[in-house]
């Protein structure tokens, strides 16, 4: 079996979009409506994707304290430098649990939360 995507409702697509895009580096591999009020883009290649669906009918998504999604980075302290220019507000840590994992997480414009992983 091989892992496919993970799906988001977002509310707003486009500054869904500009996040994932800008901050966590995903280009957009496919872009469609799927229906009236409904459009789909689907985020990244290889083993990291993600679909980001939006539906005029929903206004409120929500994800549950207890769900992030992973990324890994070269440099940890780049990350968090960089997150800071854009005027992203850091929701917690860095943490670091042993001598070769350091991380933080942001939250999208959802409110998902958004792990950056240093491996050393």
């Amino acid at each position: 079996m091989k892992f496919c995507w993970s799906t988001l409702k977002v509310k707003n697509l486009e500054e869904s979009l500009k996040f994932y895009h800008e901050i966590v580096g995903l280009k957009t591999n496919k872009r469609f409506n799927a229906g009236p009020g409904r459009e789909i883009v689907f985020l990244g290649d290889g083993e990291t994707k993600i679909e980001l669906i939006c539906d005029e009918e929903v206004k409120e998504v929500s994800y549950g304290e207890h769900i992030s999604l992973g990324f890994e980075v070269d440099c940890i302290d780049e990350k968090i430098n960089f997150i800071k220019e854009k005027g992203i507000e850091i929701h917690s840590g860095p943490f670091q649990p042993n001598p070769n994992t350091k991380f933080f997480y942001v939250l999208d414009p959802n409110g998902l939360k958004i792990q950056f992983v240093e491996n050393k």
